[in-house]
């Protein structure tokens, strides 16, 4: 697998130079400044991808070209706007960059309800506590009907909360689901907004009768719009899961389970249409196998983000060791590496440990827990390689072919 690194471009405190002493050999990005729905010109696309060669290393996927919220909910712009994401898109191929990874979430990206959540060994990992969750739905954002989402119990634990949360804690909340994990990844909301919960739910307002099945042909029509442009280019497009993997916020949820993963891959059933494996996102429901999903759908996956997670039967999940946890890591490492030995890899997730909490850095994305997390990663492809190889040796003394 190719060893690639998330990098949030020129002004990321983690630089390119640095990346290259730890064994990275292809980039993750995007052009960050350019807002969502406007073109990425050949010029900016190309300036960025020589940048990044002049370090010697290659720009390997792009994560992401956003898709614009009018093109999920099906505004009156939504041709026009995918006019522009093929134009990008056809810019990209041009330049030889030609992996793309996006999502089809609405409004929110991935979600957490706390960003530093402190684990036994002194470390801080992300994490999603369910109760938390349906507290900020219910009582901070008060959404119309949100308590019909949630059972007696989860209901009765939020007015439990309700009676010793503090002023900080609900701050801490609306900056952890609407703020930090969404301002740098679609520019939806940002720091500087004065009333972000005003703001984002004036975003949910506009998928207010869009179901499931309304969302899944909107994205239908978005990848049957940008296929032609995907074939010419020789471009794969690679959804990501929704993260978490079931319903929130009462909006509708299409990339969560092995149904719907088959279902878009079967709706627009051509090859350049196909998913990043997130074993992260994935392991956070209790009702996906990832090992499972990995051998279903290798032939379809162009991208794998590899990170794991601790899941309970209550909706709470928390990111766990690479080696641990639901991801089962060396199983789809062993799957991919089968299939597709060249296939873009990114560490996710990484946690927080010693002197990253100085350097605030965006949240999962922090230097020495990423690096650690890569090292654990780099031993398990280390082990399958060498499977795979003794594998060989194996076959070949059997066919009477092997020799020394």
């Amino acid at each position: 697998m190719e060893n690639t690194w998330r990098w949030f471009g020129k002004g990321d405190k983690i630089t390119l130079p640095m990346l290259r002493q730890f064994g990275v050999e292809g980039i993750v990005t995007a052009l960050h400044s350019i807002p969502n729905g406007e073109v990425w010109s050949l010029k900016d696309i190309s300036e960025l991808k020589q940048y990044i060669e002049s370090h010697k290393l290659r720009w390997s996927v792009v994560e992401s070209l956003p898709v614009s919220e009018s093109i999920k909910y099906g505004g009156e712009d939504r041709d026009q706007l995918i006019e522009n994401y093929k134009i990008s898109l056809a810019n990209l191929g041009k330049c030889g960059i030609k992996t793309i990874c996006y999502n089809f979430m609405p409004v929110i990206d991935w979600i957490r309800t706390d960003l530093n959540f402190l684990r036994e060994d002194g470390t801080t990992s992300l994490y999603f506590d369910r109760i938390r969750f349906a507290y900020f739905d219910i009582r901070i954002l008060q959404r119309v009907g949100a308590e019909k989402d949630y059972t007696d119990n989860e209901i009765k634990r939020v007015e439990e909360l309700e009676k010793r949360i503090t002023e900080e804690e609900k701050k801490s909340l609306i900056d952890s689901i609407i703020v930090k994990t969404q301002g740098f990844v679609n520019g939806n909301i940002n720091e500087n907004d004065i009333d972000p919960v005003s703001i984002f739910k004036e975003l949910l307002k506009k998928y207010e009768g869009i179901d499931r099945n309304k969302l899944r042909e909107n994205m239908c029509y978005f990848l049957n719009a940008i296929m032609p442009i995907c074939d010419e280019y020789g471009i794969n497009m690679c959804v990501h899961p929704d993260d978490p993997p079931f319903q929130v916020l009462g909006l509708p949820r299409i990339v969560t389970n092995e149904e719907d993963i088959s279902w878009f891959l079967n709706a627009v059933n051509n090859p350049h249409n196909g998913l990043t494996f997130c074993a992260g996102s994935l392991s956070a429901g209790v009702h996906n196998d990832t090992r499972v999903l990995a051998k279903k759908f290798a032939e379809r996956t162009h991208f794998v983000h590899l990170r794991s997670t601790e899941a309970t039967s209550d909706g709470s999940f928390t990111e766990s060791s690479h080696l641990e946890g639901r991801g089962h890591l060396i199983d789809l490492i062993r799957i991919f590496e089968k299939q597709s030995p060249k296939l873009p890899m990114r560490i996710d997730h990484g946690r927080n440990m010693l002197d990253d909490d100085k350097n605030n850095y965006n949240p999962g994305y922090a230097l020495i827990g990423r690096m650690f997390a890569l090292a654990q990663v780099e031993g398990m492809i280390a082990v399958v390689k060498d499977e795979i190889k003794n594998m060989k040796v194996d076959e070949s003394k059997v066919h009477g072919t092997y020799t020394l």
